[in-house]
């Protein structure tokens, strides 16, 4: 075998990995997967309280951005590896506000490796009303 492949007429050559490897996979930074980012979400008291957790991230390398009715989180940060220099992690994760969230008055804290994310909620009145299984439905009731 002489380490060249034969490629079948008609058939594309498939790319080389080795420059895939090389070049990394930009294409999973742009994905909304939470990357190994661990994420608690809940409503309690009026607020809402968002916590990620990010074990050796410095402060200064999160971003939280809160625009048009969601909470966008970057972070990353960077080690020495022996062998090929530096690697590099990079963390996303955004998810959507719950409805009458009022982020002109989010706060951020960052300790001991856990972002907190806290805002006040409005409550708000839905068209919605919940009925018990033993109430009767009438036809037009509102």
């Amino acid at each position: 075998m002489t380490g060249t492949t034969e490629r079948l007429l008609g058939r594309p050559t498939p790319p080389d990995q080795s420059a895939w490897a090389e070049a990394g996979y930009p294409v999973l930074d742009e994905i909304s997967a939470r990357h190994g980012v661990h994420v608690e979400e809940r409503l309690a008291d009026g607020r809402y309280v968002l916590q990620a957790e990010l074990p050796g991230v410095d402060a200064e390398d999160i971003e939280v951005t809160v625009t048009e009715g969601r909470v966008t989180l970057r972070a990353g940060r960077s080690e020495e590896i022996t062998r090929r220099g530096r690697a590099e992690f990079r963390y996303g994760y955004f998810t959507p506000l719950p409805a009458g969230a009022m982020s002109d008055e989010a706060t951020a804290e960052y300790e001991q490796g856990v972002l907190t994310i806290t805002m006040p909620v409005l409550e708000v009145k839905t068209g919605v009303r919940a009925r018990s299984m033993r109430e009767p439905l009438s036809v037009g009731a509102t």
